[in-house]
């Protein structure tokens, strides 16, 4: 079984089911695969060949679906870049992943042209739409009429993907997956969701994103469900479209339920067709998931809780869980193994806080060409996430913080998704971040970042009174920020690194 099979084999059992709703575009299974045998048999004829390394700097659409499929069936291996990613950034992945084509949205197609004269690797580089500058290429110029499958065996055991970690401590690494690896994420999650040929999906989370990418997208693939694709995240759309096309299983980040939640009248859309919503990629707080259940009118919410080395892959918290263990990250998803480790691997004690580490079929081989930063990530078949956790008596595991993160002030070791989780309560912060900050007296200091539901002014004594309720004193925020925005990577994670940065030159994070 390789991920090209997948479709293919959905184009001969469903050929006229909806595979794909991109605006006002549609395409039936049969539709699809014809497409992407196109462009497979296109590659082809401009000399790509097993295991090259093809970029894709694209937002959603119907043709982000077609180019990752074609990579697929050609046995190449797809490298999604994160849109939002300033040159420097994205000429870094280019370079490291070795990549010699990128397929590109028109409105990259200057920048992929200056990246291009300073990388003489990049041999090939093709617009998905119309608007192109020197030496580059139409989609359709490259496309061929041959929708016959194209003559090349891929085995499981090929590469498939580079996923470019978040960055949110520094340079990004790539986590790099073969077809086996990929196919059981989807497996476990098509069973661990319920997941059917019957479910209509939405993908509003970037789809460049391993969960959006491997949870959802490829799962739905592999099963024949019908999948609604949006280009960019538009609260007010996300509603309208899952009460047009019935959705049935809707996957945000935490920022994005957020959104949703302050549409005026949002609970006036018909949502009655989701039946069970997963979230993930970043902390959920416990105020928020609560708005997002009653907005949902449902309680079948699963946290999905990993990361990219993952594949994603990580602890699950089912919906049944949630009733007594609300705010927990969960229980090892199946057909993987998960503990809570100190310094020396052993296990901590129960609610002791440990590293979190994984064990399953999912994760990722390796950091493409980092062989120090696998040995560090990758020991006696363990993944060491880099994630602070602590494990109950009854096996639930909750992340408290990242381990770069967490502050020491006074000797006390203080974890922000706490503090974090307090603020959250608050009628008026919307979003909120904490982090600490050198402190000559405590070594460091518990800062927060807080932005206000309605733009105006909010009171820091008032929020440290406030807080002062729910932590113990040591852990209430000596300094109050309040920003217009906190910066978060395009998975919605929070990047720490950039708010201490900022903070410790006096910077505005809204400049």
């Amino acid at each position: 079984m390789d991920l090209g099979t997948t479709l293919a084999r959905n184009a001969n059992r469903y050929p006229d089911k909806q595979a794909i709703y991109y605006g006002e575009k549609v395409y039936t299974y049969r539709q699809l695969n014809e497409e992407v045998n196109r462009l497979a048999h296109g590659l082809l004829a401009q000399g790509i060949s097993k295991s090259d390394k093809i970029a894709m700097l694209m937002k959603n659409s119907d043709m982000f679906m077609i180019v990752f499929y074609a990579i697929m069936k050609v046995g190449a291996i797809a490298v999604p870049i994160n849109y939002r990613l300033a040159k420097a950034e994205v000429k870094y992945i280019i370079g490291d992943s070795d990549a010699s084509v990128i397929f590109f949205d028109e409105e990259y197609a200057a920048f992929v042209a200056e990246i291009g004269k300073e990388n003489q690797q990049l041999l090939l580089q093709v617009s998905v739409n119309e608007n192109i500058v020197e030496e580059q290429y139409k989609l359709r110029e490259i496309m061929s009429s041959n929708q016959s499958e194209p003559p090349v065996k891929v085995n499981e055991t090929n590469n498939a993907e580079i996923l470019y970690t978040s960055g949110t401590t520094g340079t990004p690494k790539g986590a790099l997956f073969d077809h086996h690896r990929i196919l059981f994420v989807a497996l476990t999650s098509s069973i661990m969701m319920k997941i059917g040929p019957e479910d209509n999906l939405l993908h509003v989370a970037p789809l460049f994103h391993s969960a959006q990418l491997n949870l959802f997208m490829i799962t739905g693939t592999l099963l024949g469900s019908s999948q609604v694709i949006h280009k960019d995240f538009d609260p007010v759309q996300v509603l309208n479209d899952i009460e047009k096309y019935k959705i049935s299983l809707f996957f945000a980040v935490p920022t994005m339920y957020n959104f949703l939640l302050q549409v005026p009248n949002s609970d006036n859309f018909d949502l009655s067709s989701v039946k069970r919503c997963g979230y993930g990629a970043a902390p959920m707080p416990v105020a928020l998931l609560e708005k997002a259940m009653k907005l949902f009118q449902n309680d079948q919410f699963y946290n999905m809780c990993g990361l990219t080395e993952g594949g994603p892959g990580g602890v699950l918290l089912l919906p049944e869980d949630h009733k007594t263990n609300m705010g927990a990250g969960g229980k090892p998803m199946l057909l993987t193994e998960a503990r809570v480790v100190n310094e020396a691997g052993e296990d901590v004690c129960a609610n002791q806080v440990g590293e979190f580490i994984i064990r399953s079929e999912m994760m990722m081989k390796e950091y493409y060409k980092k062989p120090h930063e696998t040995k560090e990530t990758l020991r006696d078949g363990w993944l060491y996430t880099g994630d602070l956790a602590i494990i109950d008596e009854e096996g639930f595991i909750t992340l408290v913080d990242r381990k770069k993160d967490m502050i020491i002030s006074g000797g006390e070791n203080i974890y922000s998704a706490e503090v974090e989780q307090a603020l959250y309560q608050h009628s008026n912060i919307l979003e909120a971040a904490v982090v600490g900050l050198p402190d000559e007296l405590w070594g460091e200091k518990v800062v927060a970042i807080v932005v206000s539901k309605d733009g105006e002014a909010l009171d820091a004594e008032e929020i440290k009174a406030f807080c002062r309720n729910h932590l113990a004193k040591y852990k209430v925020p000596t300094e109050i920020i309040q920003e217009k925005a906190i910066p978060r990577n395009a998975s919605g994670k929070i990047l720490k690194y950039q708010i201490r940065e900022a903070l410790q030159i006096g910077k505005s994070l809204s400049s």
